[in-house]
């Protein structure tokens, strides 16, 4: 690699570690390629960029990011993740290692704290954004739904009801 494209590279990590808000760093060795283009996939699926790193050249461009801290997890055949959204990308690395147990997560950081594998799956089991609006529409349509059918029961039902409540 010539001093141009070093210089790209770093500029280029440097904004992708800078926009993105989840950067998750995982070791690949012993992952065939068929088994890493599997990953990329899926995580291009949700708009995840998974990228091999040169060690040297991204230990780099970390010092001018937030993600500084996370330059001594870059030792090895490294690759990471970024992504807007970590819970989705947590996800896909920590299932996808429960399958091959050659993809190990060494940590990561989200917004701006640092993560390490054990924070890695631990927000991985948090659910994604869309699963959490789904369950708060849900629990503010139940109270809605039974008042409704209280409403629409007849007048001996309403009655009883209203008996038993006057009894606690």
């Amino acid at each position: 690699m010539n001093k141009e494209k070093k210089q790209n590279y770093i500029s280029e990590m440097t904004t992708q570690f800078d926009k993105s808000e989840a950067v998750i760093v995982a070791h690949y060795q012993g992952l065939t390629v068929n088994q890493l283009d599997n990953l990329r996939a899926k995580m291009r699926e949700h708009g995840i960029i998974f990228k091999i790193t040169k060690n040297r050249i991204t230990k780099i461009a970390l010092e001018k990011t937030r993600c500084k801290e996370l330059s001594n997890l870059f030792t090895g055949p490294t690759a990471v993740a970024l992504s807007k959204d970590a819970i989705t990308s947590a996800k896909i690395l920590t299932n996808f290692s429960k399958e091959n147990s050659n993809l190990k997560i060494l940590g990561g950081i989200m917004g701006n704290d640092i993560l390490d594998v054990a924070g890695v799956k631990n927000v991985a089991t948090l659910p994604s954004l869309d699963e959490a609006r789904a369950k708060i529409v849900g629990i503010l349509r139940s109270p809605a739904q039974k008042i409704a059918s209280i409403l629409l029961a007849p007048a001996s039902k309403i009655a009883i009801l209203a008996l038993e409540k006057s009894k606690k």
